[in-house]
């Protein structure tokens, strides 16, 4: 039976429960993502709907910035190793510029807060603090950028073992959230080609380097199932 008239704090809870139930039983796709933020769902669950670095973590990304537009991105790769080697490799942020063209450094603080520099056009670079805000061993990693980012952003991988043994499935969600227009645009000419393509080519990479230990000289080759 349906309780109406639900006080602010009651929906607050119920929003909180369902994106834990998502995220914690391994099923969070992009249907569900469209229910809302992204990074409101992420920060709600890790804060329980208390105040998250000065801001309300219920809010999401367009509620806090205004006229900002979000745009979430989807991918998916099989990898033939073990999730806790993908997850322990993944984890140490410093090594994702190995495989994330667009990433000049991560330099990791201490066990949630890391500093992340990527490209620019004309030899610039964005910069962002981000904060682990859940943490699954072997399962997910889920982070958000903190107030005063160049590139506001949050997001999470996810590694499930493959049916059949074959490995296992890497999925990235990544939501991006910039002041104006038209978001993809402006994201593009920061990174030097669109998300969807970005993120699929950095998984590609991914699975290379993984797989076989290193990246192949030349750019641009598909390797591997991503979707």
């Amino acid at each position: 039976m349906e309780i109406q008239g639900k006080q602010p704090n009651e929906q607050n809870q119920g929003d909180a429960e369902r994106w834990a139930s998502l995220i914690g039983g391994g099923a969070l796709v992009l249907t569900g993502l469209r229910q809302g933020s992204l990074r409101g769902a992420l920060m709600a669950i890790a804060g329980g709907g208390l105040v998250y670095h000065g801001a309300t973590a219920q809010k999401s990304v367009t509620e806090q910035a205004g006229m900002n537009q979000n745009m979430k991105v989807e991918k998916t790769v099989t990898i033939n190793k073990s999730a806790a080697e993908l997850y322990h490799f993944w984890h140490n942020f410093e090594n994702l510029p190995n495989f994330m063209k667009h990433l000049k450094s991560v330099k990791v603080f201490n066990e949630t807060r890391s500093h992340w520099i990527a490209n620019a056009p004309l030899g610039a670079s964005v910069e962002w603090d981000a904060d682990i805000i859940r943490d699954e061993e072997n399962k997910l990693i889920a982070w958000a950028s903190v107030e005063g980012a160049d590139v506001d952003n949050s997001g999470f991988v996810r590694f499930t073992p493959a049916p059949g043994g074959r490995g296992t499935e890497v999925k990235v969600v990544i939501e991006y959230s910039l002041p104006g227009g038209v978001v993809a645009a402006t994201i593009a000419k920061l990174f030097g080609e669109e998300p969807e393509q970005q993120a699929g080519d950095d998984l590609r990479r991914f699975k290379q380097l993984m797989e076989a230990g290193e990246l192949a000289t030349t750019e641009g080759q598909p390797s591997g199932r991503s979707k």
